[in-house]
């Protein structure tokens, strides 16, 4: 008998999340169907009406892993609905972005894949985090079943993103053959440090961003990231070129913050990809 979860869900659409820079193993097969890898396991995803999608795992497996991990808890509609009307860019962008949820990601594959991305294209990421899974990681748990309303996955075999201690036995030479540049060297003392990242989800906001930037090769943009997208820190803002841009062009250098202390991450994901796609076609 076919086991997998079926659900409603408003203001949830995994191809945006997919394009959204927020996770790189997270890609779209087709019109109806993304697929994933995160905490060991494979899921797919398939649009099964307007509001309502199939997930590729058991009932019990959605709600102790993917329930949170896709931040469905949270009221997204609520959030856009209070967005002040006289700022018009910021409407556009929730619009537009309008599907896109944070994701509660592994804490230390989102620590890695955050070093990787600095000064590169989320294509080139993809890819340098992919060979590093193929390189150490283990196989990737597949579902059970794999038949209507999915679609066959594209590919043979999928890894899971290695933990500290599967990286533990690679070269600098191995790092730097993931085509990861000067970020090799961060990446592994990263590893060789091993911090207690689990133990730092009690830390306070200040502590955890002083803990993560006393790394090596973290500065703020990535230790926001790290923050937003693997402790729930939803009120981090993180800034990239593209939302300096933004913040240059629309909001004389800086946007106030302050009206969203707890939401400000889930703001800033509006509108990096609302410029980032209505800009690279």
């Amino acid at each position: 008998m076919a086991d997998y979860k079926t659900l409603d869900i408003n203001c949830f659409d995994p191809a945006k999340i997919a394009k959204s820079g927020q996770a790189f193993r997270f890609t779209v097969i087709d019109d109806d169907h993304t697929e994933l890898v995160a905490f060991g396991r494979y899921l797919q995803i398939a649009r099964i009406g307007k509001n309502r999608f199939a997930f590729s795992c058991s009932g019990s497996e959605f709600n102790s892993i993917w329930k949170d991990y896709f931040h469905l808890d949270y009221d997204y509609s609520s959030l856009m609905s209070k967005i002040p009307e006289d700022d018009r860019y910021l409407k556009a962008a929730a619009d537009y972005s309008s599907g896109i949820r944070i994701l509660r990601q592994d804490n230390f594959e989102t620590l890695i894949s955050f070093i990787i991305s600095q000064r590169r294209s989320i294509p080139s990421i993809m890819t340098s985090v992919e060979r590093l899974a193929s390189f150490c990681g283990h196989e990737a748990l597949m579902p059970d079943y794999l038949g209507d309303p999915f679609v066959r996955p594209v590919k043979d075999i999928y890894y899971a993103f290695p933990t500290a201690d599967e990286m533990s036995s690679m070269s600098l030479e191995d790092i730097t053959s993931l085509g990861v540049g000067y970020r090799a060297s961060y990446i592994e003392s990263a590893v060789r440090t091993d911090p207690d990242l689990n133990a730092w989800d009690k830390l306070s906001d200040e502590d955890l961003f002083n803990a993560l930037t006393s790394l090596r090769g973290v500065g703020k943009k990535v230790a926001d990231c790290v923050m937003l997208f693997a402790y729930g820190r939803y009120g981090r803002f993180p800034v990239d070129v593209w939302m300096q841009r933004i913040q240059d062009r629309y909001y004389g250098g800086r946007f106030d913050i302050s009206p969203y202390p707890d939401t400000a991450g889930i703001i800033q994901q509006f509108m990096f990809f609302y410029e980032r796609n209505r800009t690279i076609k």
